[in-house]
């Protein structure tokens, strides 16, 4: 039967700000957001029998409504109408519930997967307008990139490349929601991040411009219930990182360094720490 493969990469935060919140409970927000190369595999596969079939491996993840994928499908299948079944086999590296959207990344990679498998013929403009109905993310996860996400998210302004960079992800076990995250937001104390300041230096393709100005409003929220964000943070600082953050919601740790022999050796150290399987190195991402 005739199959494609598709990657969902996951995204780090260079800055994330919350301007207010709407009435519906939804959060404003103001993002720099940019895709690494560390990614879920997901191949795509037409079946004669109808319904859609998910295979999640050993990864500790529902088969079939409520995984993103799934329900990504089924968004598709239902709207158009397709024919005969799919049958999808997910292959999970991005770590979950760490603030990496690897959800997102997944349902996007799903859409952009069907669309090709079928010949749907759908704009990525298209595609973020039918993913943003599952999740705020996802338009982001459909374009990539370095991008400025506004609105609830899913309002995307590309912009080029960050700085040539390593990057190192280290994600600590515990973990807290995002839905927890903002309902605990005290939006009346927040020191907001210079996302304008973030988007110039961007433009001006400046390294130091850019580790500078990173910052993420939900940072402290997470850091009460997961402490260890801070001594990572230290730790990443004291191996020659030059700038670093949390991404997203949390709680995982990213580091931004300037070249890949330095990077390694901070890799090195916590690759063999209590947070060894869960630590990445990898580089900027652009479409």
């Amino acid at each position: 039967m005739k199959s494609t493969t598709e990657y969902g990469y996951a995204k780090i935060n260079l800055a994330l700000d919350v301007t207010g919140v709407r009435d519906n409970g939804y959060h404003d927000v103001r993002m720099i957001m940019q895709s690494v190369d560390l990614h879920d595999t997901l191949k795509l596969t037409k079946t004669d029998a109808p319904g859609i079939t998910l295979s999640v491996g050993t990864a500790p993840l529902p088969a079939g409504p409520g995984n993103l994928v799934y329900d990504a499908a089924k968004l598709l299948f239902d709207k158009y109408e397709l024919p005969g079944g799919l049958y999808i086999e997910l292959d999970k590296r991005i770590p979950m519930s760490a603030g990496l959207a690897g959800g997102s990344s997944d349902a996007a990679a799903t859409l952009r997967g069907i669309n090709r498998l079928y010949e749907l013929g759908l704009s990525s403009t298209e595609l973020c307008n039918l993913g943003v109905t599952l999740g705020a993310d996802i338009p982001y996860c459909i374009m990539g990139g370095t991008a400025l996400a506004e609105g609830i998210g899913e309002i995307i302004t590309p912009l080029p490349a960050m700085p040539g960079c390593r990057i190192l992800l280290v994600k600590p076990p515990a973990g807290v929601s995002t839905g927890f995250v903002y309902k605990n937001l005290n939006m009346d104390a927040l020191t907001h991040p210079d996302v304008d300041g973030m988007i110039d230096a961007i433009k001006r393709g400046s390294y130091i411009g850019v580790v500078s100005k990173l910052g993420n409003v939900l940072e402290t929220v997470t850091l009460e219930h997961c402490p260890e964000i801070a001594t990572i943070k230290s730790q990443m600082h004291q191996l020659g990182a030059d700038g670093v953050l949390m991404s997203g919601s949390g709680p995982t740790v990213y580091g931004i360094f300037p070249t890949k022999e330095a990077a390694s050796f901070a890799y090195t150290h916590f690759r063999v720490g209590p947070y060894g399987s869960e630590t990445y190195l990898v580089r900027p991402l652009q479409p």
